[in-house]
C-alpha cells in the first residue's frame, strides 16, 4: 500500500499510526496538496490528503474509509475500532468528533491564511466549534479514568483524538491551550510518548 500525504495532517497521521501498530507493510509518499498536487489528482480527484492506493490498485480517498479498510486485514481482537455494539458506535462517535474538530481547525486555519479579507463570520463560526468541541471532548474524557478512552489498550478513538488536538494546538496554539483542558492534555501526552506516535510525525509548517 502506498501512503500519500504529510504527517503534519492528523487525518494522514492516523492513518500511518493504524497501519504502523498493524504491522502492515506501506510506502509513505510525503506530498502536499499545494505543491504536488499534480502527482495526486490522477490518483484521487478530490487533490486531497490522505490517499491511499491499495494493493490491488483501488484508490481510497477519506481517511475513516481507510481505517475501515486496515481493520478488515486484522483479527476481530487487534481491530482498533470494536467491532461489536454499543462500543463500535460510542467509539465512532468520539473519532468523529476530533476529526471533525480537525476539520474545522484546517478551515480556520485557511480562512485566516488565504481569504482577504477575512470573513469574521466564518473565522468565529470555526473557533466557537473548536471550543466546543473541546469543552464537550475534556468533560467526557475526565469520565474515563484509564489510559485509554475505551477499555485497556489504544484504540482510533484515542489516535483520532490525539492526532487532532496536535494538529489543533500546533495550527492555533491561542485557541487551543491544552492546559486549559487537563484530561485532553493527559491523553494528548501519553498518545505523543508512544514510539508509534513519534515516528508518525512532522512539525506543521504553514503551507507558502
Amino acid at each position: 500500500m502506498i501512503l500519500i500525504g504529510q504527517y503534519d495532517s492528523p487525518f494522514v497521521r492516523r492513518v500511518g499510526i493504524a497501519l504502523t501498530l498493524y504491522e502492515l507493510p506501506f510506502e509513505h509518499r510525503p506530498w502536499s496538496v499545494f505543491g504536488d498536487g499534480e502527482r495526486i489528482a490522477p490518483l484521487n480527484p478530490l487533490v486531497r490528503v490522505p490517499t491511499l492506493a491499495l494493493d490491488d490498485g483501488l484508490v481510497l480517498a477519506e481517511s475513516h474509509a481507510m481505517l475501515d479498510y486496515l481493520d478488515s486485514l486484522v483479527p476481530a481482537e487487534r481491530a482498533l475500532f470494536p467491532r461489536q455494539e454499543p462500543a463500535r458506535h460510542r467509539a465512532l462517535r468520539v473519532a468523529g468528533l476530533a476529526m471533525g474538530l480537525a476539520e474545522k481547525a484546517v478551515s480556520l486555519f485557511y480562512e485566516l491564511r488565504l481569504h482577504d479579507p477575512i470573513s469574521e463570520v466564518w473565522a468565529g463560526r470555526c473557533r466557537g466549534q473548536v471550543g466546543g468541541v473541546l469543552v464537550a471532548l475534556e468533560r467526557e474524557r475526565a469520565e474515563h479514568a484509564g489510559d485509554w478512552w475505551f477499555g485497556d489498550r489504544i484504540g482510533h478513538a484515542d489516535i483520532a483524538l490525539a492526532c487532532a488536538l496536535r494538529f489543533a494546538s500546533d495550527a492555533h496554539p491561542d485557541l487551543v491551550v491544552l492546559s486549559d483542558y487537563p484530561a485532553l492534555a493527559a491523553h494528548s501526552a501519553r498518545c505523543e510518548a508512544l514510539d508509534v506516535f513519534q515516528a508518525i510525525s512532522q512539525p506543521f509548517i504553514p503551507p507558502s
